[in-house]
């Protein structure tokens, strides 16, 4: 694994921001950092990058323990913090060059910093000061330099926050190559950014780990419930309705309408239909909902 991360806490005073948090990343996948507000996401991530310490438990990175090589850790990790710190009165390109500088590069510079201007689409901003560009432009200059020194690990704080549709579509592409083969650790409140990049989702809550999972099973693996909708013609006896096989709650939805809940995994469709039939109910319209994550987080997170 690239990140272990084992029995996390971290206390302001006595308010525990992260309890008892265990998480293993490994190289070549992109996880998905989830929580409401004050739920420990920038917490764990600002101990990942060796910001502040853990008040107990421990984080390496490949090997190297953030708080007895935090220099080595601070090499092998690029981090982009949610406020994304810059200097407004410095140019792109003087900036990059100047982070270039403070990792050492020497004449390599110019060579990774016009890489980094291409690669991150900056190229027709990188004249203008950074104080003029745009939220987006100045979230690709944020990025820019957490890839300066060709990280090995990638800890990003809402890396397509404020960026439009056209940018948000070249960022993510961006993130999916480097996610190819490093480790990338990625916070966002956008759900849809992370069904659409991240090969794994981990719901914190609370400064405590809710769901951990691959994305694409995260529903099940919290224990959702298939969803039914079906409206019938006219007004029926809906306590009947539990009686059909499979079904395990009736919630009354809309006039003649009714929410139908199931095991995960199974499809009642064709029994609620039958039992219709045999009850001489005329059934207007029936579909299967489809739970996606945000319907996962809400539930998870709700009673917050």
């Amino acid at each position: 694994m690239s990140i272990d991360i084992i029995n996390l806490s971290k206390l302001y005073g006595q308010q525990k921001v992260l309890n008892d948090v265990s998480i293993s990343l490994k190289p070549g996948q992109i996880t998905g950092l989830l929580g409401p507000n004050g739920a420990g996401k920038s917490t764990l991530m600002k101990i990942i990058a060796c910001f502040i310490p853990p008040s107990s438990g421990s984080v390496s990175v490949y090997g190297y323990d953030v708080m007895k090589s935090s220099l080595k850790v601070r090499q092998l990790i690029g981090y982009l913090p949610e406020n994304n710190p810059l200097y407004p009165e410095m140019y792109v390109r003087e900036f990059l060059l100047f982070i270039a500088g403070l990792y050492g590069m020497g004449k390599q510079s110019k060579v990774r910093v016009e890489e980094l201007i291409s690669m991150t689409g900056l190229t027709t901003e990188s004249n203008k000061k950074i104080g003029a560009l745009s939220k987006g432009y100045k979230q690709r200059v944020g990025l820019a330099q957490a890839l300066m020194h060709k990280p090995q690990a990638l800890i990003l704080d809402e890396p397509t926050s404020g960026l439009d549709p056209n940018q948000l579509v070249e960022i993510r592409n961006l993130i999916r190559d480097i996610g190819q083969t490093r480790t990338v650790l990625l916070s966002t409140h956008i759900m849809q950014e992370v069904e659409a990049l991240c090969q794994r989702t981990v719901i914190i809550d609370k400064g405590r780990i809710v769901a951990d999972d691959e994305t694409v099973n995260i529903s099940n693996s919290v224990g959702g419930q298939e969803v039914i909708m079906v409206e019938f013609e006219s007004a029926i006896d809906s306590s009947k309705l539990l009686t059909i096989p499979g079904v395990t709650k009736v919630s009354f939805f809309a006039l003649n309408k009714y929410e139908l809940q199931a095991e995960p995994g199974s499809d009642i469709r064709a029994e609620v239909f039958r039992f219709a039939v045999e009850q001489h109910w005329i059934v207007v319209a029936m579909q299967k909902e489809e739970r996606n994550l945000e319907d996962v987080f809400r539930s998870l997170t709700i009673k917050s």
